[in-house]
């Protein structure tokens, strides 16, 4: 008797494996992603790895690295940058200004870039190769040490006009801090990662946020060469004899924001090729930095018309790809009104399937021999089925036939990944995160069970060929394998040992099963009675107790049972009586849905066991006798009597 799928669960529950290496951490990761933007911004775990229910405790003082605390830790030092990017080469045109006003603000900036410094010794770093977080802290250091970014985050931290204050005791003005000083653009860096989040990030626009990043390329580019070009004007011997001397004879007297206008006002002119002609080179180191800045305009013009017409034109095309996608679904939703919680789940899903495209490579792997495809993905899920239920106690060769074939996917919160009634083609294996199984009655949700890592669920309308009784729906983010139907039953069929065990494991768990949960399917009650009155077989199979002790277990399994046919089984639906004999209130419908046996005793027999007596002759719904049961096709009515 086919029985509708009950919420799996393993009897008793395994022992979470974890990768040697720091399993992944995201600040608050134990709670459900609720809406679009935190599926953008999570990290995802890479396949094979296995997360537990609660978050993932890093060691005492490090710090995850996408904390949100930490997050506006660095966002709060990109403003810091531009404050630094504007005051470096201005300072060194203007002297008075880094001795005087802005000394006490560089010294401030400059102790939070220390305090950044020391903390970066704690922050946890992500390992490229594995996807996970590195945590030890002599690794986090000896990795920011030899990098060239601590040498480079020191010098250009160092206050060395104060601290040449403090050793000489006066205050030098000399060139050499000035260009010291502009280590600080170093911190550059930081900006250029802060635009880098910003643009994958779906709640910003994606042109408006490139546009800002070229607006501010520019903005720098012409405050650094206006202050280079009064910095060449104030060192020349003959002050007349200089760009803007020629003009303000005695300019270094005058005020500093009146020095920094002109040279605004020449850089802007010569890089937008206006050139008026009221400024312009008079000496030859004038010229010849004017030759180099012209030539400098020429690359930066063509990167900011080649960005532009990329973002009109051609754009990054994934990300608008994405974009796109998300705004068709966001048309269609709005268009065919459809409820706000089916238009997240629509949304959610879209964003994860671009968000795991890198991670999941499939174009990669698709271009790799099959025993390289097959090698990955025992290294990255043999494990995993070995610890299901249904293939404990199968032989390591089935697992590798098997895990070939698989398939892994993320699934965002609140998703169905099987649907009540649909027709099964695949089961599904939790990897990391969880599901929950649901009924509907009388149209209203029922929660019935929730399923975690290493748990299985679609098996039951697989082995079983009936359409999915259950709706299983992920919990939150979550990662699952996915076992084909037809590939499945491809391989048990020839190896009928193999078959037996996963029969014997598949029945002890329907066995196994909770009363509140075979009160919600009364065909399971009926499928494990007529297990008992069938004729079974009985195998050993070797086993190990907690001391590691061989033993031998016996494993009963039934003789008839649908997965280990060399076809689908064809089903029918048997009744009682005479055709002209139904009740009015029957409508064709009342009987007993069975799998069509290989004779006609057999058939006779079940019928017997059904209805309580013995019958002789089988007809169909129209009278006509049934002699061959080969020209029954699937729910076909008959009737025995």
């Amino acid at each position: 008797m086919p029985l509708p799928e009950t919420p799996t669960r393993s009897p008793a529950p395994l022992t979470e494996t974890r990768s040697p290496t720091p399993l992944l951490f995201r600040r608050h990761s134990s709670r459900e992603i609720r809406n679009i933007a935190s599926v953008s911004s999570s990290i995802l775990p890479a396949f094979g790895t296995v997360m537990g229910e609660g978050s993932v405790k890093l060691k005492r003082f490090v710090i995850a690295p996408y904390d949100r605390r930490y997050r506006l830790w660095q966002t709060f030092l990109v403003v810091l940058v531009v404050y630094s990017a504007w005051a470096s080469p201005f300072e060194l045109a203007f002297k008075k200004a880094a001795t005087g006003g802005l000394l006490p603000v560089d010294l401030v900036v400059d102790a939070f870039f220390a305090i950044d410094i020391i903390l970066t010794f704690f922050v946890a770093y992500l390992d490229k190769s594995t996807y996970l977080l590195v945590e030890e802290h002599k690794k986090i250091a000896f990795r920011y040490v030899t990098h060239l970014w601590f040498p480079m985050d020191v010098a250009s931290t160092l206050p060395f006009q104060t601290i040449n204050r403090i050793v000489t005791g006066k205050m030098n003005r000399g060139p050499v801090f000035g260009f010291l000083n502009l280590l600080r653009l170093w911190r550059l860096r930081r900006v250029s990662e802060f635009f880098s989040r910003l643009e994958k990030d779906t709640r910003f626009s994606y042109f408006w946020t490139r546009y800002c990043k070229l607006i501010c390329v520019t903005l720098f580019s012409v405050h650094s060469a206006g202050c280079f070009y009064f910095w060449l004007a104030t060192r020349y011997h003959n002050s007349e004899d200089t760009w803007i001397g020629k003009n303000i004879p005695d300019f270094k007297t005058k005020s500093i924001w009146q020095g920094y206008t002109y040279s605004m006002y020449w850089s802007i002119t010569t890089l937008t090729t206006v050139g008026y002609g009221d400024l312009y080179a008079v000496n030859t180191e004038e010229k010849i930095f004017t030759i180099f800045y012209m030539l400098l305009n020429i690359g930066l013009t063509a990167y900011f018309i080649g960005n532009m017409t990329n973002l009109i034109v051609h754009n990054a095309v994934r990300t608008f790809a994405m974009r796109d996608a998300i705004n068709q679904i966001l048309r269609y939703a709005s268009k065919n009104r459809l409820p706000e919680g089916l238009k997240e789940q629509m949304l959610a899903h879209l964003t994860l399937k671009f968000k795991t495209t890198e991670l999941q490579q499939e174009q990669v792997l698709e271009d790799l021999p099959k025993a390289i495809r097959s090698s990955i993905s025992q290294q990255l899920f043999r494990t995993t089925l070995q610890n299901t239920y249904l293939f404990k106690r199968v032989p390591e060769d089935f697992i590798v036939q098997l895990v070939s074939e698989i398939k892994a996917e993320y699934f965002p919160p609140k998703v169905d990944i099987v649907i009540q009634n649909e027709i099964p083609t695949d089961f599904y294996i939790v990897v990391s995160g969880a599901v929950d199984v649901i009924t509907y009655k009388n149209g209203t949700e029922q929660f019935l069970s929730k399923l975690g890592s290493q748990e299985m669920f679609g098996d039951i309308g697989v082995i079983f060929n009936i359409p999915q009784p259950f709706t299983v729906r992920s919990k939150r983010l979550s990662q699952v394998v996915r076992i084909s139907h037809h590939h499945f039953k491809q391989l048990v069929q020839p190896l009928k040992e193999d078959g037996k065990i996963i029969l014997a494991n598949f029945v002890q768990h329907l066995k196994g099963l909770k009363m509140e949960e075979l009160a919600e399917m009364p065909l399971v009650s009926e499928f494990l009675d007529d297990l008992d009155s069938e004729e079974a077989t009985v195998i050993e199979a070797g086993t190990q107790d907690q001391t590691g002790q061989a033993q031998q277990e016996n494993i009963v399994i039934p003789t008839t049972t649908p997965v280990l046919s060399t076809t689908l089984p064809t089903r029918v639906i048997i009744h009682g009586y005479h055709p002209d004999n139904r009740r009015p209130n029957e409508g064709g419908n009342a009987g007993k849905l069975i799998h069509l046996p290989d004779s006609v005793e057999d058939l006779l027999s079940i019928a017997e066991t059904k209805f309580g007596k013995r019958g002789t002759t089988i007809v169909m719904a129209d009278g006509s006798q049934v002699e061959d049961l080969a020209a029954l096709r699937e729910d076909d009515h008959l009737y025995i009597f």
